[in-house]
């Protein structure tokens, strides 16, 4: 059970990390949004950030094997890098349209399988 919190938990940080770091990105579409500065940019990332990191660290707690946990700290990095890559796959196709996914996207998600394989492997 400790596994699937700490991957929900995860999914939600990274949900939240990626509208921090790229959802300013669409700003400029947004009619309120169009005349703030950098520094207004910087103050609202990290603010959708505080919530990130409202999920990543009981995420990294509760699945640390220290912890009580069923992952190492190896693992829990590999499985947020995972995710993290997912989620902005997701995201770049859902809010970014002209962004494209291409063959080298999938031969690179095979890849972080493949990184994935060999961290959890005894």
């Amino acid at each position: 059970m400790k596994a699937f919190y700490t991957i929900a938990l995860l999914i939600l940080s990274n949900t939240f990390m990626i509208f921090a770091w790229y959802g300013h990105l669409k700003f400029k579409e947004m009619k309120w949004f169009e005349n703030i500065g950098l520094l207004g940019i910087i103050a609202i990332s990290w603010g959708i950030a505080f919530f990130e990191y409202c999920f990543q660290v009981p995420a990294n707690r509760i699945g640390y094997k220290e912890n009580g946990g069923p992952f190492s700290l190896m693992q829990l990095k590999v499985i947020q890098e995972v995710i993290t890559l997912v989620i902005f796959m997701i995201f770049s196709m859902v809010v970014f349209k002209n962004e494209t996914f291409r063959m080298n996207h999938v031969i690179g998600s095979v890849f972080l399988v493949l990184a994935v394989y060999f961290i959890f492997k005894k």
